[in-house]
């Protein structure tokens, strides 16, 4: 029976949902290719029928893990501030985002013909990323611990370079290592 339009979701709806997300994003990140629906819905531990009712097609499941791991990178990058002092802030958002980009491993082929086909709006998911690494950065300028000639998109590139040649996760020692570095140039020079 479906949910009646305006009625909030009954609360095992939304825990199935909940769960199939979690499981697709974790079995996105670990797959060299995209994992079946039914492996996805069998790794959930629900039928097909419930994978298929909250996402009707593998389009908008990889819509919903995409724009779930976006909001995540932008509202993280605020909570970790709260928790954290910036430069802190700062590396543990890095490991944020290597989480995302190994999330596209198993969805890229879909992703990218959604992106292509417009589906998905590549520019506006820039723009919020570079967003909350501007906004750890500036609290990190005002805290005089990060720099103040680096920018967003110096950052974006950065990371996009690291995880490019570290992968997550295969290479999670030298993504490690290699954010560690990257860090230490984002720091001021002392005196």
């Amino acid at each position: 029976m479906p949910e009646t339009e305006g009625r909030a979701p009954r609360a095992d709806a939304t825990r199935n949902r909940d769960q199939l997300l979690a499981v697709a994003t974790r079995m996105f990140a670990s797959a060299d290719a995209e994992p079946s629906m039914r492996a996805i819905a069998r790794e959930a531990g629900v039928g097909i029928a419930t994978l298929y009712r909250h996402f009707p097609t593998r389009e908008s499941l990889v819509d919903a893990v995409y724009r779930d791991q976006v909001a995540r990178l932008t509202t993280g990058a605020r909570e970790l501030l709260d928790r954290l002092p910036p430069a802190a802030a700062m590396r543990r958002w890095m490991d944020l985002f290597g989480a995302w980009i190994a999330t596209k491993n198993g969805m890229l082929d879909t992703l990218l013909a959604m992106i292509e086909s417009g589906e998905i709006a590549h520019a506006q998911t820039r723009t919020e990323l570079l967003a909350a690494i501007t906004t750890v950065l500036d609290a990190g300028r005002v805290a005089g611990d990060l720099r103040n000639d680096v920018t967003a998109d110096d950052i974006a590139a950065s990371l996009i370079g690291i995880f490019t040649v570290a992968p997550r996760p295969a290479h999670e020692a030298k993504a490690g290592r290699l954010l560690n570095l990257l860090m230490d140039g984002l720091r001021p020079p002392p005196g």
